[in-house]
């Protein structure tokens, strides 16, 4: 198993796409080893590829104000995004920019093992949900419910919920995403319940 730090490593000197010749930084992720929570965007933006850190930009801004506000810190999260590399003008990811960068999110979550995945609009959601055998009908029917599924010997909860950065375009927004947010934290409040083996498992 690759640790973060081992997995950092190779995001920093990947070339399975274009992304990385247009590119100021790469920007892996950051946050708690050990976090219950791990918060997955769609690519970094202007500021993220400036200082090669996740949500600095105005969205980041935002989203560490409402992780604020419902109790939460970004040292106990872990914050990631689809993409590790900035697209152009901030366009949507391309499905070949996402199968080459997808492996690293893959092994992000298998180091961190969280009881808890939060998809921050649809480009995410579109990803995570196909990687854990999800249907994704579209965010505007997903966000704020809870899907659970089987992973690394527990229940794993599954929650998508509009990207910062449309609340910000679409004030109108705000009230469901906060209401989505605060599910969210009442979610780890739950003990996550670890899977019994039973005979089947062996058989």
């Amino acid at each position: 198993m690759e640790s973060l730090e081992e997995i950092e490593r190779e995001i920093k000197s990947c070339k399975r796409c274009e992304l990385w010749k247009t590119k100021t930084n790469y920007v892996p992720g950051e946050g708690n080893p050990n976090a219950k929570i791990v918060f997955v965007g769609e690519a970094p933006g202007r500021e993220e590829d400036k200082q090669g850190k996740p949500f600095v930009g105005n969205a980041g801004k935002y989203l560490t104000e409402v992780m604020q506000k419902f109790g939460l810190k970004r040292e106990d999260v872990f914050i990631t995004n689809v993409l590790k590399c900035r697209p152009p003008n901030n366009r949507d990811p391309k499905p070949e920019e996402i199968e080459a960068c997808k492996p690293f999110l893959i092994k992000q979550l298998e180091a961190i093992k969280p009881d808890i995945i939060v998809c921050l609009g649809r480009h995410s959601a579109g990803v995570i949900f196909d990687l854990f055998g999800l249907k994704f009908p579209g965010i505007s029917k997903v966000r704020g419910k809870t899907f659970e599924v089987e992973k690394w010997g527990k229940k794993v909860k599954i929650v998508a919920i509009y990207h910062p950065a449309a609340v910000l375009y679409r004030p109108q927004l705000k009230e469901d995403f906060e209401r989505d947010f605060s599910k969210i934290v009442e979610l780890l409040k739950e003990k996550p319940q670890i899977r019994k083996t039973t005979l089947l498992d062996f058989i």
